[in-house]
C-alpha cells in the first residue's frame, strides 16, 4: 500500500527526471518495485527484496550527496525522497538511518532528515586520520609487494582519471575508493580495509566547489594515483613516500 501511495504522488515525468539524476547502477528497477502488466499476479517477493530496494536508493542518496544535488544544511522527507525514487518512504528512511550513522546526515524529529555541513576542520580532521591509517600501511607495501600485484591495478587508477575527466563527482567518488580500498587488501586485514573505507566515505561528502574548480581538483587527485602507482612500480621508496604523504595532506576526497 505504501509503495502504491509513493507511486501515485511521482510526477508523470518522474521517469525521465530519475534517468538524468540517478546513476544507472543506483536506480530502482521496475521489476523491484513490483510492478506488472495486464492481469498477471505479482510475483512472489524473495526475502532479500528490501535490502536490494534500500541498498539502490541508498546507493542513490550517496551519488546525490557526493554530486550536490542534496544541499547541506537542507532538510528532506523520506515521502519526497520516496517520490523522486519511484519507492515507498520506508526503503529511504532506512537508508537515510544508515546515511545518519556514517554522519552524512542529521535526523530532525518529524521532519526528515537534514544533510550536514562539513567545514574545513572536519574534512582536515578526517584527512588526518586517513593518512594516519593508510600512509604507513602503503610504506609497509612498497617494501613488500611485487611489481606485477601494483600493475593488476592500474585499469582502478585509470578509472579515477576517466571520472575526473567528465567531471563525473558520484562515479569518482566510487572508483577513488576503489583504488584505495584495493591497495590496502594488499595488506591483507580486513578490518583495516573497512575502517578505512568509512573514513574514506565520510571524507567524500560534499564537494561543494563549483564544477570547474571541482573536475581541477579531480583530475590533480587522480593524477596522483597514476604517479603513486607508477612509483610503486618502479620500486622508488622515496617517490612513494613523498607522493603519499603528498596525496593526503591535500586530498578532501
Amino acid at each position: 500500500m505504501e509503495q502504491s501511495r509513493a507511486r501515485e504522488q511521482a510526477p508523470p515525468s518522474y521517469a525521465s527526471v530519475a534517468s538524468a539524476t540517478t546513476p544507472a547502477s543506483a536506480r530502482v528497477p521496475e521489476q523491484v518495485r513490483g510492478e506488472h502488466t495486464h492481469s498477471e499476479p505479482p510475483a512472489p517477493r524473495p526475502a532479500v527484496q528490501r535490502h536490494s530496494v534500500r541498498g539502490q536508493v541508498l546507493d542513490a542518496l550517496r551519488a546525490a550527496l557526493v554530486d550536490g544535488q542534496l544541499v547541506p544544511g537542507q532538510v528532506y522527507s523520506a515521502p519526497a525522497l520516496g517520490a523522486r525514487f519511484g519507492v515507498s518512504a520506508t526503503p529511504v528512511r532506512e537508508a537515510m538511518q544508515q546515511l545518519a550513522i556514517e554522519g552524512a546526515v542529521e535526523v530532525v524529529p518529524n521532519r526528515g532528515f537534514r544533510v550536514s555541513q562539513r567545514g574545513p576542520r572536519e574534512v582536515a580532521e578526517l584527512a588526518e586520520v586517513r593518512a594516519l591509517i593508510e600512509v604507513p600501511v602503503i610504506l609497509r607495501l612498497a617494501r613488500t609487494v611485487p611489481p606485477a600485484r601494483w600493475r593488476a591495478l592500474r585499469p582502478l587508477a585509470e578509472a579515477t582519471v576517466a571520472a575526473a575527466v567528465v567531471g563525473d563527482g558520484a562515479s569518482y567518488a566510487e572508483s577513488d575508493r576503489a583504488f584505495h580500498g584495493a591497495v590496502l587488501a594488499l595488506c591483507g586485514n580486513e578490518q583495516l580495509v573497512m575502517v578505512a573505507d568509512d573514513l574514506h566515505r565520510r571524507s567524500q561528502w560534499p564537494l561543494g566547489s563549483d564544477p570547474a574548480t571541482r573536475r581541477a581538483d579531480l583530475l590533480a587527485d587522480a593524477a596522483e594515483h597514476t604517479a603513486l602507482l607508477d612509483a610503486l612500480i618502479a620500486q622508488d621508496l622515496a617517490v612513494v613516500q613523498s607522493l603519499v604523504r603528498e596525496h593526503f595532506t591535500g586530498a578532501e576526497s
